[in-house]
């Protein structure tokens, strides 16, 4: 006999929880940004399901409910751990160029064209979401995609209804949602109209769509009827994809890479993900220093960490790109003696122009999901899923329900041209054909002494891998209870541009202290969300960011 527990409420079936609140259950944890894709993580495990089979169905499951941030026409990571051999591994199903794209596609007259690397189809590259769930359960999952599909399936054919994060997320892209028809017949009412909080939200299309997959283990996506609808949809709207790039596209699995903090082993993504190696980095130089005598979210204890994170980040502008084109010098880059060398070079009085942070000499919250599981048998999942900005590239698949990313906005449109979130890249992640772009990911796994001690990641861009490490670092060195550790207020520097970010839960007095070192202060209303887990006696507790307005879900044996 099994019960669901969401937010802190135990309940016999999914229902309204308490924001900003842990929830624990000795069947498994799961957190996700929307209530309902926990729910569906938790109903898989309450079947029998392990954590795999879990995350798989909380990411289909909130690629219906927040489609502004994730969905089969999108792609990821995974990282897992399986108990049984004490093995983390990590899974690539990271959107691919096509095979026509090339460096300059974006460069006209010697200029990078406004919006054409995030809006219509030369901004879509090859989607990989289908193909990573695939794997990822035929080699560690317990249950067949037909059942763990099924909750996905339901919420697209009966419906659910709508929350703050998906009306916001509508009105907000309005104008543009009602440019695409595709995108406006599956958001919008007949009338073009948003469609307002609280109110039912069905897409049949959808479920179609993912019933089929999940009888066919994706194969009419990547080689049928739907993958010639894709390539229609995307040609339509003037993009190079072709039915090649979803004939031969496949999954990686990746060594994760892996650094030692505090007495933790940390398992992250390594390339083509910047998001494991740079919180890494961090916490190389960050570790001899005693940071519970700084207190949490002191001016000093700040500054340390947006000290550390420039040269993180300036090693991301510079070295990261897909291990499969370029050198990625992760050893050299996470190498000891480099973060006691930079550590020797930070200064308490003052920060530094950007060019002491890095040689890299050019002038470089979006559509991104994150959940979290552990189950039962202590095995876990940090999944992190994403069709990159809101909506992705706004170009939907008609009679299919799906909507199609503009992850090719994450290459390098012209080295030293910032993206769409300020960040910088070099020829490392310059565009090729069949190349996966940089990614700023960051699923996280830590363990201590063989076991799982904290599972974590986050959606937001670039504000993932500082969202993350900081939610860490109140679990492992200040020790906060799951949904403090989730919910306390956020700094994030990435080197360039060079201003430091404060959410504006830090109480502005810290500002002048700051300002006195150097830093130029910029005020946020909130940073990524995080979903984490973390170990308590007895168990997991789990809790979900309330930026995004998700509950983490348990279930209670």
């Amino acid at each position: 006999m099994f019960r669901v527990a969401i937010g802190l409420l135990l309940l016999i079936a999914p229902g309204a929880g308490v924001a900003g609140e842990s929830v624990s259950g000795a069947g498994g944890v799961v957190a996700a940004e929307h209530r309902l894709a926990s729910a569906a993580g938790v109903e898989i495990l309450a079947r029998g399901g392990n954590a795999v089979d879990a995350a798989v169905a909380a990411a289909l499951a909130v690629g219906v409910v927040n489609p502004s941030s994730c969905g089969i026409g999108g792609g990821g990571f995974m990282v897992i751990f399986d108990r049984a051999s004490r093995q983390v591994h990590a899974l690539d199903y990271r959107e691919t160029a096509p095979a026509a794209a090339h460096r300059d596609m974006y460069v006209r007259d010697g200029e990078v064209v406004a919006g054409a690397s995030t809006v219509g189809g030369l901004a879509v590259a090859t989607p990989g979401d289908l193909a990573g769930a695939v794997a990822a359960l035929e080699r560690f999952g317990s249950l067949p995609l037909s059942v763990v599909a099924q909750p996905a399936i339901r919420l697209a054919r009966e419906g659910f209804a709508v929350e703050e994060h998906l009306a916001g997320s509508i009105a907000g892209k309005l104008e543009e949602i009602r440019r695409h028809p595709a995108l406006a017949a599956i958001l919008l009412r007949p009338d073009g109209s948003p469609v307002a909080e609280g109110e039912r939200l069905r897409q049949p299309d959808l479920a179609r769509t993912l019933e089929a997959a999940a009888a066919d283990a994706g194969a009419d996506f990547y080689r049928g009827a739907v993958a010639e609808a894709i390539v229609a949809a995307v040609r339509a709207s003037g993009g190079v994809l072709d039915a090649s790039d979803l004939r031969q596209y496949r999954p990686i699995w990746r060594r994760p890479v892996r650094g030692r903090f505090d007495g933790y082993d940390i398992f992250s993504m390594p390339p083509p993900s910047s998001g494991g190696g740079v919180l890494l980095s961090v916490l190389e130089i960050i570790d001899r220093d005693d940071l519970r005598s700084l207190e949490h979210n002191s001016p000093t204890y700040l500054h340390l960490l947006a000290e550390a994170l420039q040269f993180a980040f300036a090693d991301r502008a510079a070295d990261y790109g897909d291990p499969d084109f370029v050198t990625v010098p992760l050893d050299q880059l996470l190498a000891p003696d480099l973060a006691r060398r930079r550590r020797h070079r930070l200064s308490a009085a003052r920060t530094q122009p950007p060019s002491f942070y890095g040689g890299f000499a050019t002038a470089d919250d979006g559509g991104t999901s994150h959940l979290s599981v552990v189950d039962a048998a202590g095995n876990a999942v940090a999944l992190t899923t994403s069709i990159n900005t809101g909506f992705g590239s706004k170009v939907a698949v008609p009679g299919t329900g799906i909507i199609l990313n503009n992850t090719m906005d994450d290459f390098s449109a012209r080295p030293g041209v910032p993206n769409v979130y300020g960040l910088l890249g070099s020829e490392a992640n310059a565009i090729a054909p069949r190349k996966r772009p940089l990614s700023s990911m960051t699923p996280t796994i830590v363990l201590r002494d063989g076991t799982v001690a904290a599972v974590a990641g986050g959606s937001g861009g670039p504000l993932i891998i500082t969202g993350t490490l900081q939610a860490l670092l109140n679990v492992v060195v200040f020790e906060f209870d799951a949904a403090a550790a989730v919910s306390a207020p956020r700094l994030h520097h990435q080197w360039m541009p060079p201003v430091l970010m404060l959410e504006s839960g830090i109480p502005e007095i810290e500002d002048f202290p700051l300002r006195r070192l150097g830093h130029r202060i910029h005020r946020s209303p909130r940073g990524a969300a995080v979903q984490l887990i973390r170990q308590v006696p007895g168990g997991y507790a789990a809790a979900s960011d309330p930026r995004k307005g998700g509950l983490a879900a348990a279930v209670v044996k």
